[in-house]
């Protein structure tokens, strides 16, 4: 096969509290949201989202944030989110901007997958209407109406939103193993992770089953889970996959080590 390029955007960041990236067993009921927690206790991470230059189309994971979080976050985003985060586009790191820097525009984009639909992975969506296919799991999208508060369906309204279903906990884009997309339920249950592979070579792009290399490597969980027994599952299987021999990289969606850069092989 011909030399997949992908390229590591970061689409804005987020302030958060750390237990909302790293799990911390305390007495407080709910520290990932930040609430009565100490500033001290805030990190700011990067919001990623991955544009991949296959020989068999363009295919881009994830949105970043939308433009409306520069102008007025509090009603774009809400009270609820408001209090728990709060979110940052710098001028040109919305998606479609970087997209044009590339060369792109959103028609260009053969395949827009959103690995979940937790708004700082969708809000850009409206951005990239114009995509040719727009694909989360239909277990992700299900999952939507079970747990409200965690999701703000407006991101996705009237946008042409496909589903895929998971074979054996995998989706294989082209049917020949070089983009799969591998279902890591536990921060939501649809989540997928993506696997981008070439001549036995591969990069691992793990959305939120961890949020930073010391995730896996120490096996520290998300702060937010549906499922802390499938969360600890997943993140067993990124740790595996990191130590195969043939792992190019592992990028977590919100790790703040990793710079924007290109992956080519």
């Amino acid at each position: 096969m011909n030399t997949i390029k992908i390229h590591v955007l970061h689409c804005g960041s987020i302030d958060l509290d750390e237990a909302a990236s790293f799990y911390e067993k305390t007495i407080h009921p709910m520290p990932y949201s930040g609430i009565f927690r100490s500033k001290k206790h805030q990190i700011n991470v990067p919001v990623s989202a991955y544009l991949i230059e296959h020989p068999k189309g363009l295919i881009l994971i994830d949105t970043g944030w939308n433009t409306e979080v520069r102008t007025n976050p509090k009603k774009y985003l809400g009270w609820l989110y408001n209090i728990s985060s709060t979110a940052h586009l710098p001028p040109q790191q919305a998606i479609h901007e970087q997209l044009h820097k590339l060369g792109y525009q959103a028609s260009d984009i053969d395949y827009l997958f959103l690995s979940h639909l937790h708004p700082d992975h969708v809000s850009g969506l409206k951005l990239l209407t114009n995509a040719k296919r727009i694909l989360t799991s239909s277990l992700e999208l299900s999952d939507t109406k079970k747990h409200p508060l965690l999701y703000l369906p407006f991101m996705w309204k009237d946008v042409n939103v496909e589903t895929f279903d998971f074979q054996n906990s995998e989706f294989d884009l082209f049917g020949d193993g070089s983009v799969v997309f591998v279902n890591t339920p536990g921060h939501t249950n649809g989540m997928s992770s993506t696997i981008v592979q070439n001549d036995g070579k591969f990069v691992l792009l793990c959305a939120d089953t961890g949020y930073a290399e010391k995730s896996w490597l120490h096996m520290i969980l998300p702060g937010m889970m549906t499922n802390k027994k499938k969360a600890v599952q997943s993140l067993k299987w990124v740790k595996e996959m990191s130590e195969n021999p043939n792992c190019i990289e592992v990028l977590a969606n919100h790790d703040a080590n990793v710079k924007p850069h290109i992956i080519e092989f």
